[in-house]
């Protein structure tokens, strides 16, 4: 039964993590279409609000009073400002060159744990640490030419990721794993509001907000369908399997973003983004398998 759990919460999480690409290939679908920030706006106020409605008839309207509220508005910042970039990478790059390059999230929270969270960063992590940055070079280069900075930022998104994987840390305790996401996105959404009205006065061109088709507003609600469906179904796979177990299936959505940006854009990877990616797997897979939990001998 045990070894069954663990094949279906393997399935769970790689059906949740392969829908999280999905949602993002949907997301490239809006490029040149309307801002970013807007996109992020309105796909978060799609999900504060189903989310909000599903707490308040699990849990009433206690459920809605943070222990911490600091906290709780640290990390809905936190994760505005990884939208924002995410969004805006992949409005400007490959899908797959912007999703690889998130994937050094884990590598940043490795390194912060240690100032931060006072933890000790064993030399694996400096080990990763390197290996990762080579990869992301491998990736960046022929974005760095051809962009500029902005081909920087995946980076600034994985960033505010890690700090985000820091504060969740912090407020394991403090609530429901619902009421959780309630808060961060009750401040996530009207910090990308305020974000895209600034990006609109600001002047550039693809930050300007005008009237959006209704097929955009349409995506953005797919897209917070398809992203709520996906960390639920991740929550039921690391129910079943542990996170630990199922933390590898994550790179899965590097693997669907370059299929998805293949197919609906015809985004074809080079050597270079395959090399850099691979290398970018490899070292999270040096910190999971090192920081996995060991199976302790039975004596006699």
């Amino acid at each position: 039964m045990a070894e069954h759990d663990t094949r279906t919460g393997l399935l769970y999480a790689l059906a949740g993590f392969a829908l999280l690409s999905v949602g993002d290939a949907v997301i490239k679908t809006m490029a040149g279409q309307w801002s970013p920030i807007a996109v992020a706006a309105l796909r978060f106020v799609f999900g504060a609000i189903g989310l909000s409605a599903l707490l308040l008839v699990q849990q009433g309207p206690p459920a809605f009073r943070p222990r911490r509220p600091w906290l709780q508005f640290g990390r809905g910042l936190c994760l505005a400002m990884a939208t924002i970039g995410f969004f805006s990478a992949v409005f400007l790059m490959p899908l797959a060159e912007a999703t690889s390059l998130i994937f050094v999230a884990p590598i940043i929270t490795a390194i912060l744990s240690g100032p931060i969270l006072k933890e000790r960063v064993p030399r694996i992590t400096w080990l990763a640490s390197l290996a990762a940055f080579g990869g992301v070079m491998l990736i960046l280069r022929p974005n760095f030419l051809e962009l500029g900075w902005a081909a920087c930022l995946p980076l600034g998104s994985a960033l505010f990721m890690s700090l985000l994987v820091l504060a969740n840390r912090a407020v394991a305790r403090d609530g429901s794993a619902l009421s959780m996401q309630v808060f961060m996105a009750g401040v996530a959404a009207p910090t990308l509001i305020l974000a895209a009205a600034a990006g609109h006065f600001s002047g550039e061109p693809i930050l300007s907000i005008g009237v959006p088709d209704w097929t955009v507003i349409a995506r953005c609600a797919l897209v917070a369908v398809t992203a709520s469906t996906a960390h639920w179904l991740v929550f039921i796979g690391t129910t079943k399997a542990g996170a630990a177990t199922i933390a590898p299936m994550t790179y899965v959505q590097i693997l669907v973003a370059a299929s998805l940006g293949w197919l609906w854009f015809g985004d074809v990877p080079d050597i270079a983004t395959f090399a850099g990616a691979g290398i970018i797997i490899a070292a999270g897979l040096m910190l999971w398998y090192a920081g996995r939990p060991r199976t302790q001998p039975i004596s006699d």
